[in-house]
């Protein structure tokens, strides 16, 4: 069984959901999601022998919700990761992550390889640092309507996602889900400034089958307090690429292992499809060529938990 406790790090509180005993395996979450996204995975992870541990990251769910939007960088991301696994009583843990989680996963193992066992990121690549601050080179190429420039906006995005959480979390959930008719195909995610980022999403009359209106019922009490904490993460990233800049050039070293699907928007972000074709030759720790699932859109782990679990499993065991 799965169970709950909240845990003291870094000077806030994180909840967490834990199951099994062995090595540790974190499990960081993306955005808009929470410790529940990984509900396919406890079980599988835990009969396999590793002990797993899944936070609802800072800003998110029941964890604490820092009011500074300076609290939400990269190093206090990372940090949380850090001071988790030594709370929890362990020295090195694998770390994987999903959407946002996985920039934390793959910077976890870039800045303390010391604490990484092995680190896989869904949906999201490895990081490699650019040559200019993200929100204002996707500005420029995007006329300021890319949704991370959008989500920047103090209380803009906040205050249209507050609106009708469930509403938007079940817009957004099918949007962005290889279950969405325009899925994939080289879309970009574009806002119109004036309707917002939901206007030109449908919203389904039924949800995908790997998304009942249970896990949407558990997805939306998770933002009882809002969304301004997890936006916090994106009106952080120029300050991140100036934090970072100490470790331009820097790769990845733990093992490493990298999953998307092939209807996925992230994947298709400008520049990432190069990216990705290139992990084998820039990444020697990846332990196996990038693995595209096909059909799948962005919430991988839900969408395709069996093809998952047995990749991460076979990972984690190598």
């Amino acid at each position: 069984m799965v169970e709950h406790r909240m845990v003291d790090v870094n000077g806030i509180r994180l909840h967490i959901a834990e199951q099994g005993s062995g090595p540790l395996v974190v499990l960081l979450h993306g955005f808009p999601e929470s410790w529940h996204s990984w509900r396919h995975q406890f079980g599988p992870l835990a009969d396999a022998g590793f002990r797993v541990v899944a936070p609802d990251q800072r800003g998110y769910g029941r964890s604490d919700h820092p009011e500074d939007v300076d609290a939400y960088t990269i190093l206090h991301l990372v940090g949380d990761v850090v001071g988790l696994v030594h709370a929890l009583g362990e020295e090195k843990a694998y770390v994987v992550g999903h959407d946002w989680g996985a920039p934390v996963a793959w910077h976890t193992a870039l800045l303390r390889p010391d604490l990484v066992r092995g680190v896989a990121g869904l949906s999201v690549p490895p990081p490699f640092r650019g040559t200019r601050p993200p929100l204002a080179a996707m500005a420029e190429r995007f006329d300021g309507r890319f949704y991370w420039n959008y989500f920047s906006r103090p209380g803009v995005a906040d205050a249209e996602f507050a609106a009708d959480p469930r509403t938007t979390l079940r817009r957004i959930f099918y949007w962005g889900s290889g279950d969405s008719p325009d899925a994939g195909a080289g879309k970009q995610p574009l806002v119109d400034p004036e309707r917002g980022w939901l206007a030109t999403m449908p919203d389904p009359e039924v949800l995908p089958d790997w998304f009942s209106e249970d896990d949407l019922d558990a997805l939306t009490e998770s933002f009882a307090q809002g969304f301004t904490g997890a936006l916090n993460w994106y009106r952080n990233l120029d300050r991140n690429w100036e934090l970072t800049a100490a470790w331009q050039g820097a790769v990845v070293t733990p093992p490493a292992l990298y999953v998307y699907g092939d209807r996925d928007v992230v994947p298709a972000f400008p520049g990432t499809p190069e990216l990705i074709a290139r992990l084998p030759d820039l990444m020697p720790s990846l332990r196996r060529a990038p693995l595209e699932l096909a059909g799948c859109g962005h919430w991988t782990q839900q969408e395709r938990p069996h093809e998952v679990n047995e990749t991460l499993i076979d990972f984690l065991r190598a």
